[in-house]
């Protein structure tokens, strides 16, 4: 009996074609799952970066509502005015991580002001980003008092707009303190105070300040309902852009917002002469601009009329091969009134940075309620 099969040739020849087949449709996998590791870390960076930067848009954006009615048409004391929050403001010691370096890790002499920019001082090493405002009902209009009140009391025109449980800022031109008070009750020309917020003042008292007609109360709205807003932001060493409310003290904690934001930089827009037009930009590093000064003088602040901020994103994946270049450029078109670049630069080594991928997502965001500003 004949029995037929391969010939050790024939399956030879089989394994190879085989083998050569196998290798092509490795390799086709391997191509398609890095193109596929690579769009969807492209992918990752683009989304978080965008809605990093809706959540910072949200928030500069609104940033001064029901404070800068204060300064208009004259001054009430608001802005530049030391912030007095019940045991929390003035800040004994350093905010939480990655703000413990903001103002020295000494921000016990912080100021009200829509926005301000702490150059390099993140614990990172990125900038930290200040916004403060409310949303009042009655639209942050400030009112005078009218008649001698009490350590607990305010007494005013009227108390329209205002309800238990709101915020109300109690200022004073040429007085270095502000209060933030939280109302109890009201009747038709008296707040009463007292509650969570509630403070008495520190150098300044709030029976002193109730007791002048030079003092003015600006309402900022209710905590309950989200929409006072003093709050820092800053990215840390895990690549985390966190906020923080001023308003919890140095035992509060931080929440994340957004994943992927290696770092965060900002530049002021600035209209210098008054006409309500943006004229340029400014290094917050500068002297004029530096927080500890700019926070200090209110006829600065109110030339600010737009924040450029750059947010540095990074992919989670590691190359194998170096796939960046060796230094990113923020602010490249940016220019100050001298025409001088405001251009800065963020390094990546070639042992580690540069083997992941990176973005740079700029966007200018106009402070609409800085150009209420006459």
């Amino acid at each position: 009996m004949k029995q037929r099969g391969l010939t050790l040739i024939e399956l030879l020849v089989s394994m190879v074609i085989g083998l050569i087949v196998t290798l092509a449709v490795t390799s086709i996998v391997i191509v398609g799952e890095t193109h596929k590791r690579v769009t969807t870390s492209n992918n990752d960076m683009e989304q978080a970066g965008a809605y990093a930067a809706y959540v910072l848009d949200r928030a500069l954006r609104s940033a001064g509502s029901s404070l800068v009615q204060s300064f208009q048409p004259t001054d009430r004391g608001v802005f530049g005015c030391k912030l007095n929050v019940a045991s929390v403001l003035p800040a004994a010691g350093a905010f939480p991580a990655p703000f413990k370096a903001f103002l020295g890790g000494k921000p016990s002499d912080l100021r009200v002001a829509p926005v301000l920019i702490g150059k390099s001082q993140s614990d990172a090493g990125s900038d930290v980003l200040v916004v403060m405002g409310g949303d009042a009902v009655a639209g942050g209009v400030p009112r005078g008092l009218t008649d001698p009140g009490s350590s607990k009391t305010l007494s005013m025109d009227n108390t329209v707009g205002v309800s238990a449980g709101d915020l109300v800022l109690v200022s004073q031109q040429g007085t270095t303190d502000c209060l933030l008070e939280q109302v109890t009750d009201t009747s038709a020309k008296v707040l009463s105070l007292g509650g969570t917020y509630y403070t008495p003042g520190k150098s300044t008292t709030l029976e002193s300040l109730a007791a002048s007609t030079q003092t003015y109360v600006t309402p900022l709205g209710n905590p309950i309902n989200g929409n006072v807003q003093f709050q820092l932001f800053g990215v840390d060493g895990n690549r985390t852009l966190l906020g923080y409310d001023l308003l919890q003290g140095a035992k509060g904690t931080t929440q994340a917002l957004a994943d992927g934001v290696a770092e965060l930089h900002a530049i002021y827009g600035v209209d210098n002469n008054g006409d309500g037009i943006l004229d340029g930009w400014v290094d917050p590093g500068t002297a004029d601009y530096g927080i500890a000064t700019l926070m200090k003088t209110p006829d600065t602040l109110k030339k600010i009329l737009a924040v450029r901020v750059a947010l540095v994103m990074r992919s989670a994946n590691k190359e194998k091969d170096a796939v960046s270049p060796k230094q990113l450029t923020l602010f490249g078109d940016m220019q100050d009134a001298s025409n001088k670049s405001l251009a800065q630069t963020v390094k990546l080594s070639a042992e580690d940075g540069q083997h992941y991928r990176w973005r740079v997502v700029e966007f200018t965001i106009p402070l609409r309620n800085m150009l209420l500003l006459p």
